[in-house]
């Protein structure tokens, strides 16, 4: 099942950091980037990027985790210097604030968002420790989610292992979260109200596996990547865990393990991934016209990896959705 390194290809050049990818029906492939007042990055079929980008900010938005909500504006999780908060890019560049604070709180810098099919925002926020680093430990709990819907926004899970990308299933009744530095895929049932509970641990990563990325394929299975170790895994509905694709050098990798379990992980291990092909990938979408074509965000690199899928992903909860004037525009 594994894939091989060698028949990676890439899509787009000059990408500024684009940790998060989407897919759509389209063919058009979305990734989060910080060129200039940052924005979103639209790759095209035939390789041409174009971006859209904040045209009306005095500071720069630094979006981690994007999601695309119908008529082709953005949500954007602001992953910024010590502020944090949703935002929303209009396809002409125009921005306007989702949400900044929870209960009079503001939000710290922002991991992800994503907009489920019955109009709901979920938000992740990784760690409230500043600099972020100090999060980077595997007894440090104080990531959270939080819910906006009809009722407004509340934190609805809290003391979380370094909160990352979260998904709600297929049936729409339980939410997946990624616990980055806890090393665990995580399920909550969704009650109708939207409160979290039977909170239950899906899977567990072993030694070099920093799970980022979340996504479900069409036969129940889910998705991970890793940063720093280049690995995604697949985690059946038995539970079981298959390596599909790894890029890493062992003995960097042991070294950034060493940190990790001592304590002193901090951004040059993030920063200083050593491997062949891949750039510490974190995120992956199921895209091309039968869904199984593999399209990897990252943290480090200036394109998008693209691999062949065994399965098809499940298709996500924009790939149809009407990009209204964003089609006119990219």
């Amino acid at each position: 099942m594994a894939h091989s390194l060698d028949s990676v290809t890439f899509r787009g050049s000059g990408l500024r950091r684009p940790e998060c990818v989407l897919c759509h029906s389209s063919g058009l492939v979305f990734a989060s980037d910080w060129t200039d007042a940052g924005g979103v990055s639209v790759l095209h079929p035939g390789g041409a990027v174009s971006r859209v980008l904040a045209s009306d900010r005095a500071s720069p938005l630094r979006p981690n985790g994007i999601a695309l909500e119908p008529g082709g504006s953005f949500l954007l999780a602001h992953l910024g210097d010590g502020e944090g908060g949703v935002w929303r890019l209009f396809p002409d560049g125009t921005t306007e604030p989702v949400l900044l604070e929870v209960g009079g709180v503001p939000l710290p810098p922002t991991n992800f968002v994503h907009l489920d099919p019955d109009g709901r925002i979920w938000i992740t926020v990784s760690t409230r420790r500043q600099p972020r680093a100090l999060g980077y430990r595997p007894d440090v709990a104080d990531g959270f989610v939080v819910l906006v819907d009809r009722a407004g926004a509340r934190i609805v899970a809290d003391g979380l292992g370094y909160t990352n990308e979260c998904l709600v299933d297929p049936a729409g009744t339980r939410l997946y979260v990624n616990e980055t530095f806890a090393r665990r895929l995580t399920s909550f049932a969704i009650e109708p109200d939207g409160s979290l509970t039977d909170r239950q641990e899906i899977a567990r990563f072993g030694p070099g596996t920093f799970p980022d990325g979340l996504t479900f394929d069409a036969q129940g299975g889910v998705w991970i990547t890793s940063i720093v170790s280049n690995r995604v895994v697949r985690i059946d509905v038995d539970g079981s865990q298959t390596v599909y694709l790894e890029d890493n050098e062992p003995e960097h990798l042991d070294l950034v393990e060493r940190a990790f379990q001592a304590g002193e992980m901090g951004r040059p291990h993030l920063d200083q991934v050593r491997a062949r092909r891949l750039n510490s990938i974190s995120s992956l979408a199921f895209g091309g016209a039968d869904l199984k074509t593999g399209f990897l965000g990252c943290l480090l690199g200036g394109a998008i990896a693209v691999i062949d899928m065994p399965v098809a992903g499940h298709p996500p909860t924009h790939w149809s959705y009407d990009l209204g004037p964003l089609a006119g525009i990219v």
